[in-house]
């Protein structure tokens, strides 16, 4: 069972949208590339979670400072940047609950980055990409 939020990285990436990479962020990222065909699919020119996208890898769609997975939605409120890893402050609701979470990001390659929490438990994720 997966201990870290795919939420998580929404938020690491939209908080880079104080620097140029603010743009090259917004999209479809999951853990597992092979099942981006899975995961999203695009109505009306807008990027969307498929119906049981859930079931196939976790992923996020960052739009700016929104960042929505398969259950939960998050704003970023802020975010610190302090070379090569941002720390990132979100609030993400579940559709019950509203709360404020922490987690840092790597940029560790063209269309990768990598997640990380160290709350509850450290946890840390590599992400990619999809093309959409």
């Amino acid at each position: 069972m997966r201990t870290f939020n795919p939420l998580v990285l929404l938020i690491l990436l939209v908080t880079q949208s104080g620097s140029t990479q603010a743009a090259d962020l917004n999209g479809a990222w999951t853990d597992d590339a092979s099942a981006c065909g899975e995961v999203f699919t695009k109505k009306n020119n807008k990027l969307a979670f498929k119906p049981d996208a859930d079931l196939h890898a976790g992923g996020l769609i960052v739009e700016g400072k929104q960042i929505t997975g398969t259950f939960q939605k998050c704003t970023v409120k802020s975010f610190h940047n302090d070379g090569s890893n941002m720390q990132v402050i979100a609030s993400c609701s579940d559709g019950v609950a509203v709360s404020d979470v922490a987690f840092d990001v790597k940029i560790s390659g063209e269309n990768r980055i990598t997640l990380s929490s160290k709350k509850p438990v450290p946890v840390e994720m590599p992400y990619v990409r999809c093309s959409m």
